[in-house]
């Protein structure tokens, strides 16, 4: 095989991608796939908010490992198992001490260091087949009921932002938390930082 006929192939997909842009350009920039619909306030709503590992941000609201464990059968069971291991989905529940071992198990007791990331990540994307729809005290409870399966909580230990954001995980020491300071949208300059 000649070498320019090599390069005048390997050119052709290159060409016909270039002609398509040109040919193109002018349509459909400002048009959509039309895939979906807008995002209502309400929708927004209900995954718009942010939890810090301290527990800033974390809302009202309250529950305890019993009636998580009612939730946790109606939303969670199907995808996690039982007793949040043997389910099809990650397992929940075990794995504490085997981080350091060959085949670590990361669960929420083993591998998770702050009980609010698991408020924070359930109330957003949990269940799986209708995320953001459990209310703050589900939550709650939820979180309360997959802490007591870890051996972290009592199951009659009612949990809010108060109380959740004191548990100390198991793996707390394994991650730093660094909180980034936030920019001055003005100056661009770093809070507390000034430039002369």
């Amino acid at each position: 095989m000649c070498m320019s006929n090599l390069v005048i192939n390997r050119g052709l997909p290159l060409a016909a991608i270039v002609v398509l842009t040109v040919c193109f350009w002018g349509r459909g920039i400002a048009q959509t796939p039309n895939l979906g619909q807008p995002v209502t306030p309400a929708e927004l709503s209900t995954i718009d908010f942010t939890v810090m590992p301290d527990g800033r941000g974390l809302p009202e609201g309250r529950g305890n490992a019993v009636d998580g464990a009612l939730l946790y059968e109606k939303h969670c069971r199907s995808c996690h198992g039982e007793t949040g291991v043997g389910g099809v989905n990650d397992k929940l529940v075990g794995g504490q001490g085997s981080l350091s071992t060959a085949k670590p198990i990361k669960t929420i007791g083993s591998y998770w260091p702050y009980a609010t990331t698991l408020f924070d990540y359930v109330r957003r994307a949990m269940p799986y087949n209708a995320p953001g729809s459990l209310s703050n005290s589900e939550t709650y409870a939820l979180a309360a009921y997959l802490l007591h399966l870890n051996g972290i909580v009592d199951q009659h230990q009612y949990l809010d932002a108060q109380t959740l954001a004191q548990i100390k995980m198991p793996n707390a020491q394994g991650f730093d938390w660094a909180e980034h300071e936030s920019l001055d949208a003005a100056s661009g300059e770093r809070a507390g930082e000034r430039h002369e």
